[in-house]
């Protein structure tokens, strides 16, 4: 049965999912009933591995009691406040920690319900900082070939995912992308690579085309994750930071993926050395439990818009009903206290070295054209096979049918293991990969 044809009181019509082939998923359900720790069960009782924590968003594992019990005490006391002219105590213990964990400066802390939220607050940051400083001419945005920024009218703009982009329109106006850093002379490399530092100056190229004056912000993921794991190449970073310093533009680093612990340290900003003027967050910060994103923000950028606003007037006219929700800063509070408690970032830098092993030696098998990886980050691409992307999603599709649930990106497939994973466990994931690959 097609399934247009398929009755309408069937369950699975009514449900408009997100990113989903939905005609094929009525045809043939992946339907994820329960979880705990590393594992999914299905409808009809069979474990699959979840090898891409979630959405990148399961570091802790599924399930952990201390979050659950934590929200739980929470919608006891305080289920919502409102988040405009109003504040709660978890709300400003949560943003103290937060900034404890950015790097040096970074710490005023804005809170949003999802990384797409985050990304346009960040947009909105910048052009503020920018408009009360007497330089409002500077709207324009740099983004990146293959970044991904979320799903709203300015992080599709900046996004360089055409797929992501061509049903919608043009997006924004006056957005550039610089090129992407996957090339060929870093092909099978794991870690950063060793050419591609020069990509950077595309960014004194729109400098030099449109004028520093014209230019807001530049806004890259560290390690584009939704694209398929592009590790920057050495000295990539801190070149985009000398030409923002240099020009006065703002650097946004969007940390959705990265941050609290997928690269070994609080943030990729850390692991890299290089330090971003705002940077988005996501994901990890509540270890997936509720909906919950932030911005942090450099105090100066704040201050100097705080400074703008008359006395008792709102200084920014943004916000979200949903920003700093009680049981949402509840989970974040929780989660960050096991990140601390069981040193888990520590964890990551132990598993990375054999896992990305793991991941490296794939490229002796059929159809693979190249590996990469970093810390739990590891890509495997595949040749196309007719329209691209048929090969990457068939193989989802047969991954899920031999227990492990992963992420595809096109013909590229993506293991990312929560940190709590055993070495077997993750052992185990790239074996079932490796077969299912193997197989096709």
């Amino acid at each position: 049965m097609s399934a247009l044809a398929r009755p309408s009181n069937d369950p699975l019509v009514n449900h408009w999912m997100p990113f989903t082939a939905n005609r094929q998923f009525h045809e043939s359900p992946r339907i994820l009933a329960r979880a705990e720790g590393v594992y999914y069960w299905n409808t009809q009782g069979d474990r699959l591995l979840d090898g891409s924590s979630g959405l990148y968003c399961i570091p802790l594992g599924h399930g952990r009691r201390e979050i659950r019990e934590a929200v739980a005490s929470q919608m006891e006391i305080l289920d919502y406040a409102p988040p405009f002219q109003y504040g709660t105590p978890a709300a400003f213990r949560l943003a103290a920690e937060v900034a404890a964990m950015t790097p040096p400066g970074l710490n005023r802390i804005f809170f949003s319900g999802s990384g797409s939220e985050a990304v346009e607050s960040a947009m909105k940051v910048a052009l503020q900082y920018h408009r009360v400083r007497g330089e409002g001419a500077r709207q324009r945005f740099i983004g990146r070939e293959r970044g991904y920024h979320g799903v709203n009218f300015g992080g599709q703009s900046v996004g360089g995912m055409v797929a992501n982009r061509k049903a919608f329109g043009i997006g924004l106006p006056g957005v550039a992308h610089m090129r992407h850093t996957k090339i060929p002379e870093n092909q099978y490399q794991m870690g950063e690579g060793t050419y591609g530092a020069e990509l950077a100056d595309d960014l004194q190229r729109f400098v030099d085309l449109h004028g520093a004056d014209t230019i807001a912000a530049c806004i890259v993921e560290p390690i584009a994750g939704s694209t398929g794991i592009l590790v920057p190449p050495q000295g990539y970073l801190q070149r985009l930071r000398d030409i923002c310093t240099r020009h006065g533009i703002l650097l946004i680093f969007d940390e959705v993926i990265t941050g609290f612990g997928r690269t070994g340290q609080n943030f990729a900003a850390h692991t890299f050395g290089v330090t971003p003027d705002i940077m988005t967050m996501a994901k990890a910060l509540t270890n997936g439990s509720m909906p919950m994103a932030a911005i942090a923000v450099r105090e100066d950028i704040q201050q100097t818009i705080l400074d703008a606003a008359p006395a008792n007037t709102v200084e920014m006219f943004h916000g979200y009903t949903y920003s700093a929700h009680p049981a949402a800063c509840a989970a974040a509070l929780a989660t960050l206290k096991i990140y601390r408690e069981e040193d888990t970032f520590a964890r990551v830098r132990e598993l990375a070295p054999a896992f990305l092993a793991q991941i490296a030696a794939f490229r002796d098998l059929p159809y693979v054209t190249d590996t990469r990886g970093f810390g739990l980050l590891g890509a495997i691409d595949l040749e196309p096979e007719g329209q691209p992307g048929a090969r990457g999603f068939r193989l989802m599709c047969k991954a899920f049918e031999a227990g492990l649930v992963l992420r595809v990106a096109g013909d590229t497939l993506v293991l990312a293991p929560p940190y709590v994973s055993t070495e077997d466990q993750i052992a185990e994931m790239v074996q079932t990969l490796r077969k299912v690959v193997t197989a096709a």
